[in-house]
């Protein structure tokens, strides 16, 4: 068995089942996910520690002059950032630890951490896509194109990534993400 855990980044399409992969993944006691901190207030029912950490812009720049991130940056007057901490120590404790970013972050992270696992989580198809967007009844015309355009962008470079998986039905795609993790377990 490995000593420190796998870095695994997971990306895809919104609408194309990553969440709900992640979940899934995450009820294996030696599988973490990583969880950004922020500078920006929660929103709804959203709890610190859970959906973000949220940090004062007074701690999060705190983090920064101490090297505490792997990636930070500012959007719209607010920072995002991935921290090293939790994910050193849960590697340290042989855990394996996700990242569920976006394509543009995969791309940062594997640069930052070039030993890392890239797996993109791809839908069957465009209009499966387009269905379960519209399914969630939460976005208007307008973000439901601009999610699309979004996804044909990001979909064009899925092979930029060490794997890719279809989110064709849910129990079949996490139990292959579960086998490329278990694979890559053994290679160290």
């Amino acid at each position: 068995m490995r000593s420190d855990g796998l870095l695994i980044v997971i990306s895809g399409p919104a609408g194309a089942g990553k969440g709900t992969v992640v979940q899934e993944l995450v009820k294996d006691e030696n599988i973490r996910l990583s969880i950004s901190s922020t500078t920006r207030a929660p929103r709804g029912k959203e709890q610190n520690g859970v959906e973000y950490n949220f940090l004062s812009k007074e701690e999060f720049e705190g983090l920064i002059a101490e090297n505490g991130f792997y990636e930070y940056a500012q959007y719209v007057g607010n920072y995002y950032g991935t921290p090293k901490k939790p994910v050193e120590q849960w590697r340290s404790e042989g855990r394996d630890v996700i990242f569920e970013i976006e394509v543009q972050g995969c791309r940062k992270m594997r640069e930052i951490l070039p030993g890392c696992i890239s797996i993109f989580i791809m839908p069957p198809s465009l209009e499966i896509l387009e269905a379960r967007l519209r399914g969630r009844g939460t976005e208007t015309e307008e973000v439901i194109k601009k999610r699309m355009a979004r996804a044909k962008e990001e979909l064009a470079i899925a092979e930029e990534y060490d794997y890719v998986v279809v989110n064709d039905k849910l129990e079949d795609c996490v139990a292959e993400v579960r086998e490329i993790i278990a694979a890559n377990r053994t290679k160290a």
